[in-house]
């Protein structure tokens, strides 16, 4: 009995091992081979950690960086989860005129390129002075988050019971207090997922801050790039490896530690009703 159970998974140990092989791979690969001796980098003989030396002092320094990709990726995390906070809460508990159609209008964005509107966009952040602002860029990395941040907030408050919003409303909370202290521990994993979508996509982001930052406010993904092509147009392959390396990290560790959360935050409201 106990052979034909481990026969009958199998396959399932197959599929997930192939699948864990296929995505591993390329970020192992990168790891070994931003250590690795290349021509054209500064880690042309043995295994060492030059190529990690010419990132850490490139122009204005790695530290440099990396703390604009982080104020970028703060404002645009912060930003997103308080506007889809309540704005969720609005559309999941209070019934107000063109509601739905509201609703609608807002995951339509998700169908328009958001390439098309960088343009309106900074002359919209020139004309309220946040032009090339690491805050401008988050706000607009924000923006771009809202509708699917939007919807998934929404779900997650609607699969909380009302009688326990009720309840504390008997117990003298107002609709704001209710949202603290009861609706908010309840819809963690919603919270935590959308925060973890818009981290990663604030602090891999390429094209918002191309249009809208230069000179020292580049984050690190734009400086990457800036720094790749060497002279003669050959590519410092070495350095750009230990770039996405170090890009890649917070990543990693980030989803590592909120996986649980991030799953349930995808099942929030799937048994609804």
């Amino acid at each position: 009995m106990k052979n034909v159970r481990v026969l009958g998974r199998t396959p399932y140990w197959v599929l997930t091992g192939g699948l864990a092989i296929l995505f591993l791979y390329p970020m192992i690969w990168t790891a070994v081979s931003s250590v690795s001796p290349q021509p054209g980098s500064a880690q042309v003989d043995g295994f060492g950690l030059g190529n990690y030396e010419t990132l850490l002092h490139y122009q204005a320094g790695l530290g440099h960086y990396l703390a604009n990709s982080l104020v970028i990726t703060l404002v645009a995390v912060v930003t997103t989860l308080v506007a889809a906070t309540f704005g969720g809460y609005a559309f999941a508990r209070f019934r107000f005129p063109g509601k739905d159609a509201l609703f609608l209008l807002v995951l339509s964005i998700l169908m328009v390129p958001y390439a098309t509107l960088l343009v309106p966009l900074v002359i919209w952040l020139k004309d309220i002075g946040l032009n090339n602002s690491l805050v401008g860029v988050g706000l607009v990395l924000a923006v771009f988050q809202l509708p699917f941040a939007m919807f998934m907030m929404r779900i997650s408050f609607e699969s909380v019971p009302r009688e326990m919003e009720e309840a504390a409303l008997v117990d003298g909370c107002g609709s704001f207090g209710a949202l603290r202290r009861v609706l908010l521990p309840a819809v963690k994993p919603g919270l935590i997922t959308i925060g973890l979508f818009a981290f990663l996509a604030a602090w891999n982001d390429f094209m918002v801050p191309l249009y809208l930052v230069g000179g020292e406010n580049q984050p690190l993904p734009l400086a990457l790039v800036n720094m790749r092509q060497q002279v003669m147009g050959v590519i410092d392959y070495g350095a750009t490896q230990a770039g996405v390396v170090v890009l890649t990290i917070p990543c990693i560790l980030l989803f590592l530690v909120l996986q649980r959360h991030y799953v349930n935050g995808f099942m929030s409201g799937a048994l609804k009703g």
